[in-house]
C-alpha cells in the first residue's frame, strides 16, 4: 500500500533533485514548460494488433477524424504509430508503415495539429517529418545519430525512450537493479549528449514503462515497477530535460474499468513531476490532471 509517509520519505531522500530547472520550448503553438503545466499527447494506433482498441484506427480517414477528436479533448501533440509494441504483434516493415503513415500525417500537420511519429526506421522517419511531423517519438537505439540528425535537420523535437535493446521489438529481460533510476540516467545521459551533439534543441525523456520485458510480465511485478518509476521520475530532472511517460492500463486490477487505469497513474505521474502524459484517454486524464493542480 503506497502511503504518505512513503512519499514524505522519497522526497526527503532525494530534495535537491525536486526543484531542479528543466528546458522549456517552443514547439508549433505550443510552449512546453513547467511553467505551462503538463502536456497530453493523444494515440492514435494504425495497427490492429494494438491492445487499447478505442485508439485503434484501420484507416487514414477514421485516423484522421480521431486526431481532429483528441486535440479538441486537450491533446497539445498527436502521437502516431503503424507497429504495436507487444511482443506477440505483427512486424509491419518500413514502407507499410510510410504508407499508412503519411496521409494522416500530412492532413493533421496541414490542420495545424502537432504530431509525433512513433517509429524507430529512419526511412519511415524521414518522410513523415519531410509531411510535417515535428515530433520522432524514438522507440529505438540502433541508429541514433542518424534519427537525430533527422530531427535537426527538420527542427523537430525527439522522445527519447528508455530502450534495452536495439528497437522495442527486440527486448529480453529488463535489467535495473533495485534502485531504477541510476540506470535510466546513465542511459539518458549518453542519449542526450549524442542528440544534443547533433544538433537537437528540443527533447523529452521516457523511461519506456508500456515496454514488454519478458520478466515484467508478472502483473505485480510490472505494476510494481511502474509505480516506483513513476514516483521517482522527479530525479531525472537532474539531466535538464522533461520527462514524458506512456500511461499503462493494468487491465490485471481494473478489469471492467480499464479506461480508469491511466487516469490513476497519471496521479502517481504527477506526483513525479511529469511533463508530458501519452494517453489513449486523452478527456478523462486531463480532468484528473486539472483537479491536481487545483491544490
Amino acid at each position: 500500500m503506497l502511503r504518505l509517509e512513503d512519499l514524505a520519505a522519497l522526497a526527503a531522500n532525494h530534495a535537491a533533485d525536486l526543484n531542479s530547472p528543466v528546458a522549456g520550448f517552443e514547439l508549433g503553438r505550443h510552449r512546453f514548460s513547467d511553467e505551462a503545466g503538463p502536456q497530453l499527447m493523444g494515440v492514435i494506433n494504425l495497427s490492429a494488433d494494438s491492445w487499447y482498441r478505442e485508439s485503434v484506427c484501420l484507416g487514414a480517414d477514421a485516423a484522421i477524424r480521431r486526431g481532429h477528436i483528441l486535440a479538441a479533448q486537450g491533446a497539445a501533440i498527436l502521437d502516431i504509430g503503424a507497429e504495436s509494441s507487444l511482443a506477440h504483434a505483427e512486424r509491419v516493415e518500413e514502407a507499410a508503415q510510410t504508407s499508412r503513415l503519411l496521409p494522416v500525417v500530412r492532413e493533421l500537420a496541414q490542420a495545424g495539429h502537432l504530431v509525433s511519429v512513433e517509429t524507430y526506421h529512419p526511412s519511415v522517419t524521414r518522410a513523415c517529418l519531410e509531411a510535417g511531423a515535428r515530433v520522432l517519438n524514438l522507440t529505438g537505439t540502433s541508429r541514433s545519430p542518424e534519427l537525430f540528425r533527422m530531427v535537426a535537420d527538420h527542427d523537430a523535437a525527439v522522445i527519447i525512450c528508455f530502450v534495452q535493446g536495439s528497437n522495442v521489438r527486440e527486448v529480453g529481460d529488463l535489467e535495473l537493479g533495485t534502485d531504477p533510476v541510476g540506470a535510466l540516467m546513465d542511459s539518458f545521459a549518453r542519449q542526450i549528449d549524442l542528440a544534443v551533439s547533433q544538433g537537437v534543441r528540443r527533447l523529452w525523456i521516457d523511461p519506456g514503462l508500456g515496454f514488454y520485458y519478458r520478466n515484467l510480465q508478472d502483473s505485480s511485478v510490472r505494476i510494481r515497477h511502474q509505480m516506483n518509476v513513476f514516483l521517482n521520475s522527479f530525479r531525472l530532472r537532474r539531466l535538464g530535460w522533461p520527462v514524458c511517460h506512456a500511461l499503462p492500463h493494468a487491465f490485471e486490477c481494473f478489469e471492467d474499468e480499464v479506461r480508469a487505469a491511466e487516469p490513476f497513474f497519471a496521479v502517481l505521474a504527477s506526483l513525479g513531476k511529469t511533463s508530458l502524459f501519452r494517453t489513449h484517454e486523452v478527456p478523462r486524464t486531463r480532468a484528473v490532471l486539472e483537479t491536481l493542480r487545483r491544490f
